[in-house]
């Protein structure tokens, strides 16, 4: 498995993936134009190849010096449970040596302990139209 954040995918490849790790249900995968203004103003994703099929990314918005938000962390589910997610955070923090933060899916709660993440009590989320 190779992983990278030089090898850049395609609206497309990453509307599979999210689709085919089970991310897809939480993102606007039905509306490409997104999905690619997604990748555009990613300030850093990293990528996991077998070969020529896309295994896995991780999207990030970092400032390189204090903290990076990964907004998604995808991986294939026949590639899942293999270090691969794991892999493509080592690379994100081999480009930005600083502190991840990053909100889990509901599936995945469990998973970000397990590799090191702590809980953070204090996150909050606000939806355009929802500013009081």
């Amino acid at each position: 498995m190779d992983s990278t954040i030089e090898r850049r995918i395609s609206p497309g490849q990453y509307i599979d993936l999210l689709n085919s790790s089970g991310l897809g249900e939480r993102r606007p995968v039905d509306t490409p134009e997104a999905i690619a203004m997604m990748l555009e103003h990613a300030k850093l994703i990293a990528t996991a190849w077998d070969g020529e099929a896309l295994a896995g990314a991780a999207r990030c918005f970092t400032d390189f010096a204090y903290v990076t938000y990964c907004s998604d962390l995808c991986v294939r589910r026949e590639y899942q449970r293999q270090g691969i997610g794991r892999e493509l955070l080592r690379a994100i923090l081999r480009a930005a040596p600083c502190r991840i933060v990053r909100l889990a899916a509901p599936a995945a709660v469990d998973y970000y302990p397990r590799i090191g993440f702590t809980r953070h009590p204090s996150a909050r989320t606000l939806l355009p139209g929802e500013l009081a």
